[in-house]
């Protein structure tokens, strides 16, 4: 199966030390690459870089937070320097708030946006600028049912996946003539040691009777996409969001 083989390439994953972010990169590492995975604590930084070295891949331990250019161009700098340039890009750095929208200030919405939309651009930026030099590279972004369905108080990340989708297919038309792939994963309803309440609700009920697969996702199952996208098996796709949500966004009436 060397279609899905990442051995010899460098990955990069930002927001990569909890939740999607983390087993994506663990994933990545399983399947052969060496991979960075960062975010703005030192400690989840130096734990997660542990699993990947017993992996048996290499990684460094450096700290970066979307809202920091500065900080992103300087992990930049520690990979290139280290691997000689970037292969993968995983853009998995995000916040939610349930809150009502007429109740929303200002400072809310904006962190919501910075984050996982502005956040998600600064990284395409820092890092598409030496993917394109090398005329190669893989970008993944984390988009989200919220890209295509509205949902209840959550308007400001709702507005930020929406973009999230947008970018990705706007990169994916300008960058696609110098070598660079830029897709996204949209995960459907995934179980998590954070949101067991939430899905034990009448909110998580009503996921579960959208859900034509009748269950949650593990968050496991999101590797293979990762896989997929950031391998030579999807060499030919570029700007397409893979929904791994047990057909979600393929549902009208269930029962």
């Amino acid at each position: 199966m060397r279609l899905f083989d990442l051995s010899g390439r460098s990955a990069v994953v930002v927001g990569g030390t909890s939740g999607i972010g983390r087993t994506l990169a663990l994933g990545l590492a399983d399947a052969g690459a060496d991979v960075v995975a960062t975010g703005r604590r030192a400690a989840l930084v130096d734990a997660v870089a542990m699993e990947i070295e017993r992996h048996g891949r290499r990684t460094l331990r450096v700290t970066a937070d979307v809202a920091d250019r500065a900080a992103l161009e300087h992990l930049r700098d520690a990979c290139l320097e280290a691997y000689g340039k970037v292969d993968i890009l995983v853009c998995a750095a995000g916040v939610t708030q349930k809150i009502a929208t007429l109740d929303m200030t200002d400072e809310q919405w904006a962190r919501v946006i910075d984050t996982n939309l502005t956040g998600t651009l600064r990284a395409c930026q820092v890092f598409g600028r030496e993917m394109i030099a090398h005329r190669s590279g893989c970008v993944i972004t984390i988009a989200s049912l919220t890209s295509f369905l509205g949902m209840f108080e959550v308007a400001a990340y709702a507005a930020s996946k929406s973009g999230v989708a947008g970018l990705t297919r706007s990169l994916a038309v300008e960058w696609a003539p110098h070598g660079v792939r830029v897709n996204a994963i949209v995960p459907g309803v995934f179980k998590t040691a954070l949101n067991q309440a939430l899905l034990e609700s009448p909110r998580g009920q009503e996921f579960l009777m959208r859900t034509p697969m009748r269950r949650f996702g593990q968050i496991d199952e999101l590797v293979g996409a990762a896989i997929y996208l950031a391998s030579d098996a999807s060499a030919f796709v570029t700007g397409h969001l893979l929904a791994v949500d047990g057909g979600i966004l393929a549902s009208g009436v269930n029962q």
